[in-house]
Protein backbone atom coordinates (compact mmCIF):
# COMPACT_ATOMS: atom_id res chain seq x y z
CA UNK A 1 0.00 0.00 0.00
CA UNK A 2 1.44 3.43 -1.19
CA UNK A 3 2.38 5.59 1.56
CA UNK A 4 0.53 8.98 1.95
CA UNK A 5 3.44 11.85 1.48
CA UNK A 6 3.30 15.02 2.68
CA UNK A 7 3.21 18.18 1.06
CA UNK A 8 6.48 19.94 1.87
CA UNK A 9 7.39 23.73 1.52
CA UNK A 10 9.13 23.95 -1.81
CA UNK A 11 11.53 26.92 -1.20
CA UNK A 12 12.71 28.11 -4.27
CA UNK A 13 16.62 29.09 -3.27
CA UNK A 14 19.76 27.49 -3.27
CA UNK A 15 21.36 27.58 -0.02
CA UNK A 16 23.50 24.56 -0.72
CA UNK A 17 25.87 27.39 -2.16
CA UNK A 18 26.65 30.90 -2.39
CA UNK A 19 23.28 33.09 -2.79
CA UNK A 20 25.19 36.45 -2.06
CA UNK A 21 27.88 37.18 0.33
CA UNK A 22 26.66 40.17 1.29
CA UNK A 23 23.06 39.42 0.57
CA UNK A 24 22.81 42.72 -0.38
CA UNK A 25 20.66 44.13 -3.47
CA UNK A 26 21.88 44.11 -7.17
CA UNK A 27 24.11 46.68 -8.14
CA UNK A 28 24.45 48.08 -11.19
CA UNK A 29 27.85 46.29 -12.74
CA UNK A 30 29.74 48.63 -15.02
CA UNK A 31 26.95 48.97 -17.93
CA UNK A 32 29.81 49.98 -20.23
CA UNK A 33 31.44 46.30 -20.61
CA UNK A 34 30.81 44.64 -23.77
CA UNK A 35 28.03 42.70 -23.92
CA UNK A 36 29.41 39.62 -24.18
CA UNK A 37 31.29 40.18 -20.90
CA UNK A 38 28.96 42.26 -18.69
CA UNK A 39 26.09 41.05 -16.60
CA UNK A 40 22.67 43.06 -16.55
CA UNK A 41 22.16 45.90 -14.72
CA UNK A 42 19.41 46.78 -11.90
CA UNK A 43 19.27 49.57 -9.43
CA UNK A 44 20.63 48.28 -5.90
CA UNK A 45 23.93 48.46 -3.76
CA UNK A 46 25.75 47.70 -0.56
CA UNK A 47 24.79 48.00 2.78
CA UNK A 48 25.95 51.01 4.90
CA UNK A 49 28.24 50.01 7.61
CA UNK A 50 25.30 50.30 10.12
CA UNK A 51 22.66 48.18 9.12
CA UNK A 52 22.01 44.57 9.68
CA UNK A 53 23.66 42.87 6.46
CA UNK A 54 21.10 42.03 4.47
CA UNK A 55 18.32 44.06 6.09
CA UNK A 56 15.46 45.06 4.04
CA UNK A 57 14.00 48.61 5.02
CA UNK A 58 11.02 47.86 6.82
CA UNK A 59 11.44 44.54 7.36
CA UNK A 60 11.92 43.16 11.09
CA UNK A 61 14.40 40.31 12.07
CA UNK A 62 13.30 36.90 13.94
CA UNK A 63 12.89 37.65 17.43
CA UNK A 64 16.19 36.77 19.45
CA UNK A 65 18.55 37.84 16.04
CA UNK A 66 21.58 39.09 17.25
CA UNK A 67 22.59 42.67 16.32
CA UNK A 68 25.41 42.65 13.75
CA UNK A 69 28.69 43.18 15.97
CA UNK A 70 27.60 40.37 17.67
CA UNK A 71 26.95 38.12 14.62
CA UNK A 72 30.16 39.54 13.49
CA UNK A 73 32.04 38.22 16.86
CA UNK A 74 30.08 35.27 16.53
CA UNK A 75 31.96 34.76 13.02
CA UNK A 76 35.04 36.01 13.63
CA UNK A 77 35.16 33.35 16.50
CA UNK A 78 34.01 30.32 14.14
CA UNK A 79 36.66 31.30 12.00
CA UNK A 80 39.55 32.25 14.50
CA UNK A 81 41.55 29.43 13.36
CA UNK A 82 41.95 30.01 9.92
CA UNK A 83 42.19 33.55 10.37
CA UNK A 84 45.48 32.60 12.67
CA UNK A 85 46.60 30.35 10.06
CA UNK A 86 46.19 33.05 7.07
CA UNK A 87 47.94 35.72 9.10
CA UNK A 88 50.98 32.93 9.58
CA UNK A 89 51.15 32.27 6.16
CA UNK A 90 50.81 35.95 4.89
CA UNK A 91 53.82 36.41 7.46
CA UNK A 92 55.99 33.62 5.57
CA UNK A 93 55.86 35.69 2.80
CA UNK A 94 56.47 32.96 0.25
CA UNK A 95 54.35 30.11 1.27
CA UNK A 96 52.81 28.17 -1.90
CA UNK A 97 50.68 25.55 -1.92
CA UNK A 98 50.41 22.32 -3.44
CA UNK A 99 48.67 21.60 -7.03
CA UNK A 100 45.48 20.73 -5.71
CA UNK A 101 45.80 24.14 -3.32
CA UNK A 102 46.50 22.24 -0.34
CA UNK A 103 50.04 22.53 2.20
CA UNK A 104 52.98 20.60 2.07
CA UNK A 105 53.42 18.59 4.12
CA UNK A 106 56.76 20.69 4.99
CA UNK A 107 54.45 23.76 5.19
CA UNK A 108 52.08 22.07 7.32
CA UNK A 109 54.78 20.76 10.27
CA UNK A 110 55.60 24.66 10.00
CA UNK A 111 52.98 25.80 10.68
CA UNK A 112 52.12 23.14 13.47
CA UNK A 113 55.10 24.06 15.30
CA UNK A 114 54.28 28.06 15.27
CA UNK A 115 51.08 27.69 16.17
CA UNK A 116 50.91 24.80 18.31
CA UNK A 117 48.19 22.92 16.35
CA UNK A 118 48.51 19.54 15.76
CA UNK A 119 48.77 18.96 10.91
CA UNK A 120 45.16 17.67 10.76
CA UNK A 121 44.02 20.98 12.63
CA UNK A 122 46.37 22.55 10.30
CA UNK A 123 45.18 20.90 7.33
CA UNK A 124 41.37 21.71 8.23
CA UNK A 125 41.90 25.35 9.10
CA UNK A 126 44.06 25.98 5.77
CA UNK A 127 40.82 24.69 3.76
CA UNK A 128 38.70 26.89 5.28
CA UNK A 129 40.60 29.79 5.19
CA UNK A 130 40.39 29.48 1.39
CA UNK A 131 36.66 28.66 1.12
CA UNK A 132 36.40 31.82 3.60
CA UNK A 133 38.58 34.18 1.01
CA UNK A 134 40.85 35.11 3.91
CA UNK A 135 43.72 32.78 1.58
CA UNK A 136 43.87 33.78 -2.39
CA UNK A 137 46.27 31.44 -4.19
CA UNK A 138 47.76 33.27 -7.14
CA UNK A 139 50.02 31.08 -9.15
CA UNK A 140 50.06 28.93 -5.86
CA UNK A 141 51.80 31.30 -3.98
CA UNK A 142 49.08 32.07 -1.17
CA UNK A 143 48.18 35.42 -0.67
CA UNK A 144 45.86 37.49 1.98
CA UNK A 145 42.51 37.88 0.47
CA UNK A 146 40.94 41.18 1.50
CA UNK A 147 38.81 39.88 3.93
CA UNK A 148 41.84 39.10 6.23
CA UNK A 149 42.62 42.36 5.74
CA UNK A 150 39.33 43.58 7.06
CA UNK A 151 38.94 41.14 9.70
CA UNK A 152 39.11 43.01 12.43
CA UNK A 153 37.72 46.01 11.45
CA UNK A 154 34.46 45.63 9.11
CA UNK A 155 31.97 43.59 10.25
CA UNK A 156 30.50 43.13 6.93
CA UNK A 157 33.48 41.66 5.82
CA UNK A 158 33.88 38.80 8.82
CA UNK A 159 30.20 38.30 7.70
CA UNK A 160 31.10 37.83 4.07
CA UNK A 161 33.48 35.24 5.14
CA UNK A 162 31.36 33.56 7.13
CA UNK A 163 28.89 33.36 4.54
CA UNK A 164 31.36 32.14 2.14
CA UNK A 165 31.99 29.31 4.12
CA UNK A 166 28.55 28.50 4.98
CA UNK A 167 27.64 28.25 1.23
CA UNK A 168 30.31 25.94 0.24
CA UNK A 169 29.39 23.68 3.60
CA UNK A 170 29.31 20.94 1.33
CA UNK A 171 33.13 20.94 0.85
CA UNK A 172 34.46 21.40 4.40
CA UNK A 173 33.95 17.73 5.48
CA UNK A 174 34.46 14.49 3.02
CA UNK A 175 31.51 12.92 2.48
CA UNK A 176 30.61 9.30 3.29
CA UNK A 177 33.09 7.15 1.19
CA UNK A 178 30.06 4.51 0.43
CA UNK A 179 28.23 6.97 -1.07
CA UNK A 180 28.40 7.80 -4.88
CA UNK A 181 28.34 11.44 -6.61
CA UNK A 182 24.38 11.21 -7.56
CA UNK A 183 23.69 10.54 -4.19
CA UNK A 184 25.63 13.13 -2.37
CA UNK A 185 24.57 15.81 -5.36
CA UNK A 186 20.61 14.75 -4.50
CA UNK A 187 21.38 15.63 -0.56
CA UNK A 188 23.12 18.81 -1.31
CA UNK A 189 19.84 19.40 -3.42
CA UNK A 190 17.97 19.24 -0.10
CA UNK A 191 19.51 20.28 2.34
CA UNK A 192 17.81 24.05 1.71
CA UNK A 193 14.80 22.09 2.75
CA UNK A 194 16.21 21.07 6.38
CA UNK A 195 17.33 24.29 6.82
CA UNK A 196 14.27 26.11 6.43
CA UNK A 197 12.51 23.60 8.39
CA UNK A 198 15.20 24.41 11.35
CA UNK A 199 14.90 28.14 10.90
CA UNK A 200 10.71 28.07 10.99
CA UNK A 201 10.81 25.57 13.79
CA UNK A 202 12.76 28.28 16.04
CA UNK A 203 14.57 25.11 18.27
CA UNK A 204 15.57 21.95 17.92
CA UNK A 205 14.38 19.48 15.30
CA UNK A 206 14.63 15.51 15.74
CA UNK A 207 16.70 13.85 13.66
CA UNK A 208 14.00 11.48 12.45
CA UNK A 209 11.60 14.69 11.38
CA UNK A 210 14.85 15.41 9.49
CA UNK A 211 15.43 12.56 7.86
CA UNK A 212 12.04 11.74 7.19
CA UNK A 213 11.95 15.19 5.33
CA UNK A 214 15.18 14.25 3.25
CA UNK A 215 13.37 11.20 2.13
CA UNK A 216 10.77 13.40 0.66
CA UNK A 217 12.90 15.90 -0.78
CA UNK A 218 15.07 13.21 -2.52
CA UNK A 219 12.05 11.27 -3.95
CA UNK A 220 10.80 14.18 -5.00
CA UNK A 221 14.19 15.26 -7.18
CA UNK A 222 14.28 11.55 -8.70
CA UNK A 223 10.55 12.44 -9.73
CA UNK A 224 11.22 15.74 -11.21
CA UNK A 225 14.15 14.29 -13.46
CA UNK A 226 12.25 10.99 -13.87
CA UNK A 227 14.18 8.45 -12.95
CA UNK A 228 12.19 5.39 -13.49
CA UNK A 229 14.28 1.79 -14.65
CA UNK A 230 13.48 0.86 -17.75
CA UNK A 231 10.76 -1.92 -18.17
CA UNK A 232 9.36 -1.50 -14.46
CA UNK A 233 6.02 -1.79 -13.39
CA UNK A 234 4.19 1.59 -13.19
CA UNK A 235 1.31 0.26 -10.85
CA UNK A 236 4.73 -1.31 -9.13
CA UNK A 237 6.28 1.81 -8.87
CA UNK A 238 3.47 3.69 -7.60
CA UNK A 239 2.52 1.07 -4.66
CA UNK A 240 6.24 1.46 -3.64
CA UNK A 241 6.66 5.13 -3.97
CA UNK A 242 6.70 6.01 -0.39
CA UNK A 243 9.78 3.29 0.03
CA UNK A 244 11.09 4.18 -2.69
CA UNK A 245 14.33 6.10 -0.98
CA UNK A 246 14.39 4.66 2.14
CA UNK A 247 14.41 1.22 0.70
CA UNK A 248 17.52 1.99 -1.91
CA UNK A 249 19.18 4.49 0.35
CA UNK A 250 18.29 2.75 4.37
CA UNK A 251 21.55 3.60 6.34
CA UNK A 252 23.20 5.29 3.47
CA UNK A 253 20.86 7.91 3.69
CA UNK A 254 20.97 8.49 7.35
CA UNK A 255 25.05 8.50 7.17
CA UNK A 256 24.40 11.40 4.33
CA UNK A 257 22.31 13.00 6.51
CA UNK A 258 24.61 13.03 9.43
CA UNK A 259 27.60 14.30 6.94
CA UNK A 260 25.27 17.14 5.99
CA UNK A 261 24.39 18.41 9.80
CA UNK A 262 28.09 17.38 10.55
CA UNK A 263 29.65 19.57 7.74
CA UNK A 264 27.26 22.43 8.81
CA UNK A 265 28.32 22.22 12.36
CA UNK A 266 31.69 22.41 11.23
CA UNK A 267 31.00 25.67 9.40
CA UNK A 268 29.19 26.95 12.45
CA UNK A 269 25.76 27.01 11.21
CA UNK A 270 23.97 24.17 14.08
CA UNK A 271 24.98 24.25 17.24
CA UNK A 272 27.07 21.67 18.89
CA UNK A 273 25.14 18.56 20.58
CA UNK A 274 25.07 19.17 24.40
CA UNK A 275 28.83 17.54 25.78
CA UNK A 276 30.34 17.71 22.10
CA UNK A 277 33.40 19.99 21.64
CA UNK A 278 33.11 23.60 19.69
CA UNK A 279 34.10 22.66 15.83
CA UNK A 280 35.38 26.11 16.30
CA UNK A 281 38.21 24.65 18.97
CA UNK A 282 37.98 21.04 17.97
CA UNK A 283 39.27 21.49 14.33
CA UNK A 284 38.79 18.38 13.10
CA UNK A 285 36.91 17.56 10.04
CA UNK A 286 35.68 14.15 10.38
CA UNK A 287 34.80 11.48 13.05
CA UNK A 288 32.38 13.30 14.91
CA UNK A 289 28.60 11.73 15.48
CA UNK A 290 26.05 14.22 15.74
CA UNK A 291 23.25 13.94 18.74
CA UNK A 292 19.51 13.23 18.24
CA UNK A 293 18.07 16.40 17.09
CA UNK A 294 19.92 19.62 15.52
CA UNK A 295 19.20 23.15 15.96
CA UNK A 296 20.86 26.33 14.05
CA UNK A 297 22.74 28.90 15.76
CA UNK A 298 22.13 32.71 15.73
CA UNK A 299 24.22 32.88 12.34
CA UNK A 300 22.87 29.70 10.55
CA UNK A 301 19.28 30.81 11.37
CA UNK A 302 19.98 34.54 10.67
CA UNK A 303 21.80 33.50 7.23
CA UNK A 304 19.02 31.24 6.17
CA UNK A 305 16.57 34.15 7.20
CA UNK A 306 18.01 36.69 4.84
CA UNK A 307 18.04 34.33 1.94
CA UNK A 308 14.64 32.95 2.50
CA UNK A 309 13.77 36.87 2.49
CA UNK A 310 15.31 37.29 -0.76
CA UNK A 311 17.00 40.50 1.22
CA UNK A 312 17.85 43.59 -0.63
CA UNK A 313 19.34 46.24 1.77
CA UNK A 314 18.64 50.08 1.22
CA UNK A 315 21.99 50.96 -0.30
CA UNK A 316 24.05 54.34 1.36
CA UNK A 317 22.86 57.66 -0.41
CA UNK A 318 24.67 58.75 -3.20
CA UNK A 319 25.39 62.16 -2.42
CA UNK A 320 28.31 63.82 -0.04
CA UNK A 321 31.11 61.92 -2.23
CA UNK A 322 33.49 64.58 -2.75
CA UNK A 323 35.36 64.30 -0.03
CA UNK A 324 35.65 60.66 0.68
CA UNK A 325 38.48 58.47 -0.76
CA UNK A 326 38.26 56.71 -4.27
CA UNK A 327 36.49 53.38 -2.47
CA UNK A 328 34.15 55.29 -0.38
CA UNK A 329 33.06 57.23 -3.70
CA UNK A 330 32.51 54.46 -6.10
CA UNK A 331 30.99 52.34 -3.13
CA UNK A 332 28.36 54.94 -2.96
CA UNK A 333 27.72 55.02 -6.66
CA UNK A 334 27.17 51.22 -6.90
CA UNK A 335 23.78 51.51 -6.73
CA UNK A 336 23.44 54.86 -9.54
CA UNK A 337 23.07 54.04 -13.36
CA UNK A 338 25.51 55.60 -15.56
CA UNK A 339 24.49 58.93 -16.08
CA UNK A 340 24.28 59.94 -12.01
CA UNK A 341 27.13 58.06 -11.55
CA UNK A 342 29.11 59.63 -14.22
CA UNK A 343 28.25 62.74 -12.41
CA UNK A 344 29.50 62.11 -9.13
CA UNK A 345 32.93 60.91 -10.76
CA UNK A 346 33.13 64.11 -12.21
CA UNK A 347 32.47 65.94 -8.95
CA UNK A 348 34.76 63.78 -7.04
CA UNK A 349 37.71 64.34 -9.68
CA UNK A 350 37.25 68.19 -9.85
CA UNK A 351 38.18 68.28 -6.20
CA UNK A 352 41.82 66.52 -7.17
CA UNK A 353 44.64 67.03 -9.35
CA UNK A 354 44.34 64.67 -12.42
CA UNK A 355 46.99 62.66 -11.69
CA UNK A 356 46.28 61.58 -7.70
CA UNK A 357 43.20 60.82 -8.73
CA UNK A 358 44.01 58.53 -11.63
CA UNK A 359 46.40 56.55 -9.31
CA UNK A 360 44.03 56.07 -6.28
CA UNK A 361 41.74 54.63 -8.75
CA UNK A 362 44.31 52.13 -9.87
CA UNK A 363 45.07 51.40 -6.48
CA UNK A 364 41.31 51.08 -5.72
CA UNK A 365 41.07 48.48 -9.02
CA UNK A 366 44.35 46.44 -8.00
CA UNK A 367 42.17 45.56 -4.66
CA UNK A 368 40.37 42.04 -5.06
CA UNK A 369 36.69 43.49 -4.70
CA UNK A 370 35.96 43.04 -8.32
CA UNK A 371 32.51 45.00 -8.22
CA UNK A 372 35.38 48.11 -6.95
CA UNK A 373 37.89 47.63 -10.20
CA UNK A 374 34.61 47.67 -12.70
CA UNK A 375 33.62 51.02 -11.44
CA UNK A 376 37.13 52.18 -11.34
CA UNK A 377 37.35 52.44 -14.72
CA UNK A 378 34.37 53.56 -15.33
CA UNK A 379 35.15 56.83 -12.92
CA UNK A 380 38.43 56.70 -15.29
CA UNK A 381 36.73 57.18 -18.39
CA UNK A 382 35.26 60.39 -16.80
CA UNK A 383 38.80 61.26 -16.93
CA UNK A 384 39.35 60.62 -20.31
CA UNK A 385 42.61 61.21 -22.18
CA UNK A 386 45.02 62.82 -19.02
CA UNK A 387 44.13 59.11 -17.39
CA UNK A 388 45.72 57.35 -20.90
CA UNK A 389 49.61 57.24 -19.76
CA UNK A 390 48.58 55.45 -16.42
CA UNK A 391 46.23 53.05 -17.93
CA UNK A 392 48.47 51.93 -21.30
CA UNK A 393 51.10 51.33 -18.22
CA UNK A 394 49.28 49.24 -16.19
CA UNK A 395 47.66 46.90 -19.31
CA UNK A 396 50.92 44.92 -18.47
CA UNK A 397 49.19 43.66 -15.03
CA UNK A 398 47.19 40.41 -15.32
CA UNK A 399 44.60 41.20 -13.03
CA UNK A 400 43.74 44.90 -14.32
CA UNK A 401 44.96 43.85 -17.99
CA UNK A 402 41.41 43.27 -19.72
CA UNK A 403 39.79 46.21 -17.87
CA UNK A 404 42.95 48.54 -19.10
CA UNK A 405 42.74 47.04 -22.91
CA UNK A 406 38.88 47.86 -23.00
CA UNK A 407 39.65 51.10 -21.68
CA UNK A 408 42.22 51.96 -24.51
CA UNK A 409 40.38 50.31 -26.94
CA UNK A 410 36.92 52.67 -26.59
CA UNK A 411 39.26 55.73 -26.09
CA UNK A 412 41.27 55.43 -29.28
CA UNK A 413 37.19 55.51 -30.98
CA UNK A 414 36.40 51.82 -31.17
CA UNK A 415 33.01 50.52 -30.67
CA UNK A 416 32.29 48.93 -27.10
CA UNK A 417 29.67 46.43 -29.12
CA UNK A 418 33.13 45.06 -30.78
CA UNK A 419 35.20 45.83 -27.62
CA UNK A 420 35.96 41.98 -26.97
CA UNK A 421 38.13 41.74 -30.06
CA UNK A 422 40.86 43.28 -28.49
CA UNK A 423 40.99 40.32 -25.66
CA UNK A 424 42.58 36.72 -26.07
CA UNK A 425 40.20 34.13 -25.21
CA UNK A 426 42.26 33.61 -21.95
CA UNK A 427 41.32 37.45 -21.18
CA UNK A 428 37.85 37.30 -21.96
CA UNK A 429 37.40 34.12 -19.65
CA UNK A 430 39.15 35.88 -16.47
CA UNK A 431 37.03 39.19 -16.87
CA UNK A 432 33.94 36.78 -17.11
CA UNK A 433 34.95 35.34 -13.50
CA UNK A 434 35.68 38.56 -12.16
CA UNK A 435 32.56 39.69 -12.93
CA UNK A 436 30.49 37.06 -11.88
CA UNK A 437 32.85 37.41 -8.66
CA UNK A 438 31.25 40.98 -8.27
CA UNK A 439 27.84 39.81 -8.95
CA UNK A 440 28.15 36.80 -6.57
CA UNK A 441 29.42 39.05 -3.96
CA UNK A 442 27.00 42.05 -4.56
CA UNK A 443 24.48 41.30 -7.04
CA UNK A 444 21.27 39.08 -7.18
CA UNK A 445 21.10 35.53 -8.30
CA UNK A 446 19.51 36.15 -11.67
CA UNK A 447 22.04 38.21 -12.35
CA UNK A 448 24.63 35.38 -11.57
CA UNK A 449 21.88 32.86 -13.75
CA UNK A 450 22.16 35.64 -16.76
CA UNK A 451 26.00 36.26 -17.07
CA UNK A 452 26.54 32.71 -17.60
CA UNK A 453 24.62 33.44 -20.97
CA UNK A 454 27.52 36.02 -21.92
CA UNK A 455 30.35 33.88 -21.50
CA UNK A 456 32.10 33.37 -25.05
CA UNK A 457 32.28 29.72 -25.01
CA UNK A 458 29.04 28.80 -25.93
CA UNK A 459 28.28 26.24 -24.03
CA UNK A 460 28.65 24.98 -20.39
CA UNK A 461 31.34 22.37 -20.39
CA UNK A 462 33.63 24.34 -22.60
CA UNK A 463 33.26 27.36 -20.26
CA UNK A 464 34.17 25.19 -17.09
CA UNK A 465 37.08 23.88 -18.72
CA UNK A 466 38.37 27.37 -19.64
CA UNK A 467 37.60 28.74 -16.09
CA UNK A 468 39.72 26.02 -14.54
CA UNK A 469 42.41 26.98 -16.75
CA UNK A 470 43.15 30.37 -16.18
CA UNK A 471 43.44 30.02 -11.70
CA UNK A 472 41.78 33.26 -11.01
CA UNK A 473 41.53 33.29 -7.04
CA UNK A 474 37.78 33.24 -7.19
CA UNK A 475 36.61 30.39 -9.36
CA UNK A 476 35.91 28.12 -6.05
CA UNK A 477 33.66 30.94 -4.72
CA UNK A 478 32.05 31.91 -8.27
CA UNK A 479 31.18 27.93 -9.29
CA UNK A 480 29.52 27.12 -6.29
CA UNK A 481 27.60 30.48 -6.05
CA UNK A 482 26.43 29.47 -9.58
CA UNK A 483 25.72 26.22 -8.67
CA UNK A 484 23.75 27.46 -5.90
CA UNK A 485 21.43 29.95 -8.20
CA UNK A 486 20.73 28.02 -11.18
CA UNK A 487 17.53 26.57 -11.27
CA UNK A 488 18.71 23.75 -14.13
CA UNK A 489 19.85 20.71 -11.73
CA UNK A 490 21.57 18.80 -13.91
CA UNK A 491 24.10 22.12 -14.76
CA UNK A 492 23.83 23.17 -11.20
CA UNK A 493 25.26 19.31 -10.68
CA UNK A 494 28.40 20.13 -13.39
CA UNK A 495 29.01 23.40 -12.09
CA UNK A 496 29.25 22.26 -8.30
CA UNK A 497 31.77 19.27 -9.70
CA UNK A 498 34.10 21.75 -11.24
CA UNK A 499 33.83 23.94 -7.96
CA UNK A 500 35.09 20.59 -6.27
CA UNK A 501 37.67 19.85 -8.68
CA UNK A 502 38.92 23.13 -8.37
CA UNK A 503 39.14 22.95 -4.99
CA UNK A 504 40.80 19.99 -4.77
CA UNK A 505 43.50 20.32 -7.68
CA UNK A 506 41.13 17.72 -9.60
CA UNK A 507 41.04 17.51 -13.35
Amino acid sequence: MARARRPTNRVPIGLSGRQRQDCSCDVPYTARLPAPTRPPTTDGGRPPGGEHPGHPPGAQAPEGTPPPAELARQARAVLAGPARLARWADRTGSLRAGPDGSLPDAAVADAADALGLTPRHVRADWDRARLAGLVELHDGLARPGWRLRAWDRDDVAALRGWVALFDAWSLAVPPPAAAGPAAVAEVVEAVPQLLSLLHLSAGPVRLPVLLDMLDQRVAELRTERCEVPYGADPAADDADAGATVSDAAGAPLTDLLRWALDALLAVGALMPPDGAPDPAEQGADEGRHYGQEAQLTPLGNWSVWVKLEQICVAAQSPAGHIEQSAEAMLRGCARLTPGPARAEYRAWLAARSVGAAVEELLTVARGEDALLRGLAFEALRAVGAPAEPAVRAVADEPVLRPYALLWLFEHDGGDPETATDVLTREESTWLWVDTAAAVADHGETQLLVRHLDSAVQGSVPRLLAEVRAIGHPRTVQVLVALAAAHPDPALAKAVRRAAFQVHTGGA
